[in-house]
C-alpha cells in the first residue's frame, strides 16, 4: 500500500470575511421587545449586530467570504481541492453547504463536506484541513465558517435575539515547510447538551446563559493553556488572542486568566454580535484589515459553544 506524500506543515494563506449590510442596533431592538441599550451592553457587551434579509442565504454569505479569502491567497479556483464549511444553521440539511459554495465559486469537483460543532466549528474545520494537507489528502483547502442564526431566533425572546447575528469568515489553508497551525486541543461536555439547543425543526434556539457562562469561564482556560504548551508557545509570545465572540464578559474573563499581556484581544462581539462558527475567522479578517496583527504573528484561537464543544490551537497569521 502506498500513501500520498504530504507536507511537513500547514499554514493559513489568507482570510476573508462577509457581513450582511443590515445593521440592527440595540435601540432598534428596544422598539420591539422589553430591553434597553444599557441592559444589553452590561450583560453581553453588544452594541449592534448584522442580520441578513430573506434575500441573502447562508450560501450567499459563505460564497462571499470564501471568494475574498481565495482572492487574497493569490490562488485560482482550480487550486482548491477540498472545501469545508462549518455551520449549524443550514436552511435545509441536504444538500450540504460546501458543495454548493464550491460550485458557485467555480471550484471544480473538490472534496466537500460540512462540519457542525456549533460555535467551535471553525476550529474543528481548520484542524481537519491542516491534517488533510499534512497527510497529503489535499493540497489547498478552503475553510469557511458561516451562520444565519437570525432564521432560528424567536425575535420576542430577549435572552437570545439580542445576542446572535449573521455572517461568514473564511481561510485558505496550504502546505508549509514549517508548522504554522499548531496541534488542536478539543473536547466536549455532552452532559450539558441542553444548555444551547434547537429542540426541533419547529422551534427556536434556546440558551441557558448562566450555565454557558460558568462553563466557559471556569473550564476553558485549561484547554487554552494546553494548546499553548503543545505548540511550544508562551502567553507572552502571542500577538493576539481570538476566542469565540460569545459574550464580552466571557472574552474578557478568558483573556484575563490567560495572562497574555502583550496580545491584542478580539472584541468583535461589540459590533458583530455572536456569529457562532463565523466569529473567529470574521474577527481575524477584520483585525488583519485594521493592521492590528502583523504578518507571522502567533495567535491563540479558542472556539466553544453548543454541544457543548470546544477547540483551541495556535496559528500564525498570513
Amino acid at each position: 500500500m502506498m500513501l500520498p506524500s504530504g507536507s511537513a506543515g500547514a499554514r493559513i494563506l489568507s482570510f476573508g470575511g462577509h457581513q450582511p449590510s443590515n445593521v440592527v442596533t440595540n435601540e432598534d431592538l428596544a422598539e420591539k421587545i422589553d430591553t434597553t441599550d444599557e441592559w444589553i451592553q452590561s450583560r453581553v457587551g453588544i452594541a449592534e449586530r448584522r442580520v441578513a434579509g430573506p434575500e441573502e442565504s447562508l450560501q450567499d454569505m459563505a460564497t462571499a467570504a470564501g471568494g475574498k479569502a481565495l482572492a487574497a491567497s493569490g490562488l485560482e479556483a482550480g487550486d482548491i481541492d477540498l472545501v469545508v464549511v462549518a455551520t449549524c444553521t443550514p436552511e435545509t440539511p441536504i444538500p450540504n453547504i460546501s458543495a454548493t459554495v464550491a460550485d458557485r465559486m467555480g471550484i471544480a469537483s473538490p472534496g466537500a463536506f460540512d462540519v457542525n460543532a456549533a460555535c467551535a466549528g471553525f476550529c474543528y474545520a481548520l484542524s481537519v484541513a491542516a491534517d488533510a494537507v499534512r497527510a497529503g489528502s489535499a493540497r489547498h483547502v478552503l475553510v469557511i465558517g458561516a451562520e444565519k442564526l437570525s432564521q432560528w431566533l424567536d425575535w420576542t425572546d430577549r435572552t437570545t435575539c439580542v445576542i446572535f447575528a449573521d455572517g461568514a469568515g473564511a481561510a485558505v489553508v496550504g502546505p508549509s515547510e514549517t508548522p504554522a497551525i499548531g496541534p488542536v486541543v478539543w473536547g466536549s461536555a455532552g452532559d450539558k447538551h441542553e444548555a444551547i439547543s434547537i429542540a426541533s425543526r419547529d422551534t427556536y434556539l434556546t440558551q441557558q446563559g448562566q450555565t454557558v457562562f460558568r462553563w466557559a469561564t471556569t473550564q476553558l482556560n485549561a484547554a487554552a493553556n494546553d494548546a499553548l504548551d503543545r505548540a511550544g508557545v508562551s502567553p507572552q509570545d502571542l500577538a493576539a488572542f481570538v476566542p469565540h465572540q460569545a459574550n464580552l464578559r466571557i472574552v474578557e474573563s478568558l483573556a484575563r486568566k490567560l495572562g497574555a499581556t502583550d496580545a491584542v484581544v478580539a472584541r468583535d462581539i461589540v459590533t458583530a454580535g455572536n456569529t457562532s462558527a463565523a466569529s473567529i475567522p470574521l474577527a481575524l479578517s477584520r483585525m488583519l484589515e485594521r493592521g492590528e496583527i502583523a504578518s507571522g504573528g502567533k495567535v491563540l484561537i479558542l472556539g466553544f459553544g453548543a454541544g457543548l464543544t470546544y477547540a483551541a490551537q495556535v496559528i500564525e497569521v498570513p
